[in-house]
């Protein structure tokens, strides 16, 4: 969810600063770009130098770069930003932020900042509760800012209340949960295949095609962008998948690639049938590596189970089905074939014969063809580009 996310992270002067660090690492780890902003008292609680370090980037807290007098530019550093959080937040510079008193660099960037600002408050108990405090908090309120509420425990003053900035992880899930619910698919469960499959023949050899998985890849990827709780089933690929919330099941056969599909199906709410799947496999699988023979090798298949009509057959009325047809001659025709008979809800039609789509390539051009054989036809785009398409798609479906 924080994947690719421009973080301002404002910390202020308060012993709370402390766990600043921790933070930094947590958004880090999530895949975000941290840009530490530090008001001049919170340097006398921790080191700019822990906060740069962890955040592979140098920490800011003047208007103007030391030595060299460049202006660090407030309006270019809130502009970049994806969202901003001020942790710990304290007394004073909440009530700067909500009269806009701008008289350091960290207030200067939240005036220019034209993203979501996330405050975590951290002070005594009786600065928390002062009416003063509660003005000001109800006031950034009112601008669209978004608190994450303190805790309760025990305080530096040795009281113990609320005014306890709340921990690293609960900011961070804060975070998510709360980008998660303007997305469309937050709470939607997707189910989604990648790659191919390899059908063994013996210890060494398989029969198999040449899907990388990108495809696959992307609209899961996709999928978790737009909110949902994505679980990916791939066949062997070397694929990595760019959001972490994605879980990854990894396959080699048809048959565990249906196993694993029939475990998750019943939950899913969204499928995406894109691995390509190999239609036969060998009836017998030797034990041993088979020896060159000089009158050649007859290898005797079965079919496997057609996973997309399978899943079709157990399809209830609120989850939605994609598959994917790659055809070579009459497409549209054995498109919508497939489509019908495995009791789809949309098909994505390649074609072999348009230069730049098909395996292992980073482009495709596709057509897609709703159950009411409605056709939409895209141009030839980056396959993460493709994604962004299908998934567009599937949410108007939904």
């Amino acid at each position: 969810m924080l994947e690719g996310k421009n973080i301002v992270l404002g910390v202020c002067g308060s012993i709370a600063a402390y766990k600043s660090a921790t933070l930094v690492r947590l958004l880090i780890k999530a895949g975000a770009n941290v840009q530490v902003i530090m008001t001049p008292d919170a340097i006398n609680f921790i080191t700019p130098l822990t906060l740069s370090t962890l955040s592979k980037k140098p920490v800011l807290a003047d208007y103007f770069k030391p030595k060299t007098g460049e202006w660090n530019n407030h309006v270019d550093i809130g502009l970049w930003a994806d969202l901003m959080l001020i942790a710990p937040a304290s007394a004073n510079t909440m009530a700067k932020m909500a009269s806009g008193l701008c008289n350091n660099l960290l207030t200067a960037v939240y005036l220019s900042a034209k993203c979501p600002v996330y405050f975590a408050p951290a002070m005594d108990l009786d600065m928390w509760k002062h009416n003063s405090t509660t003005t000001n908090v109800a006031q950034l309120q009112s601008f669209g800012n978004i608190l994450i509420q303190p805790g309760s425990g025990e305080l530096a003053s040795g009281l113990h209340g609320e005014g306890r900035m709340a921990e690293p992880e609960e900011i961070l899930a804060f975070l998510i949960n709360d980008l998660k619910k303007a997305l469309p698919l937050n709470g939607t469960k997707a189910l989604v295949t990648a790659g191919p499959t390899y059908e063994a023949i013996d210890p060494v050899r398989f029969i198999g095609n040449h899907s990388s998985g990108k495809m696959g890849f992307a609209i899961a990827d996709e999928l978790a962008k737009l909110g949902a709780d994505v679980t990916l089933v791939s066949g062997p690929s070397a694929q990595v998948s760019k959001q972490r919330s994605i879980k990854r099941i990894d396959v080699t056969s048809a048959a565990e690639m249906l196993d694993m599909c029939l475990q998750n199906f019943e939950q899913a709410q969204v499928c995406v049938m894109s691995a390509a799947v190999a239609d036969y496999t060998p009836v017998t699988v030797a034990t041993q590596k088979i020896k060159k023979q000089d009158d050649g090798l007859t290898i005797a298949t079965k079919k496997t189970t057609d996973i997309l009509k399978t899943l079709g057959s157990l399809k209830r009325p609120h989850q939605i089905l994609v598959g994917f047809a790659l055809e070579t001659d009459n497409e549209e025709v054995h498109a919508i074939g497939k489509l019908q008979t495995k009791n789809l809800d949309m098909i994505v039609l390649n074609s072999l014969k348009d230069e730049g789509a098909g395996f292992k390539g980073d482009t495709n051009k596709i057509t897609i063809i709703d159950k009411n054989l409605a056709k939409t036809d895209y141009s030839l785009k980056s396959k993460d580009e493709v994604a962004k398409d299908i998934c567009a798609k599937i949410v108007t479906l939904i």
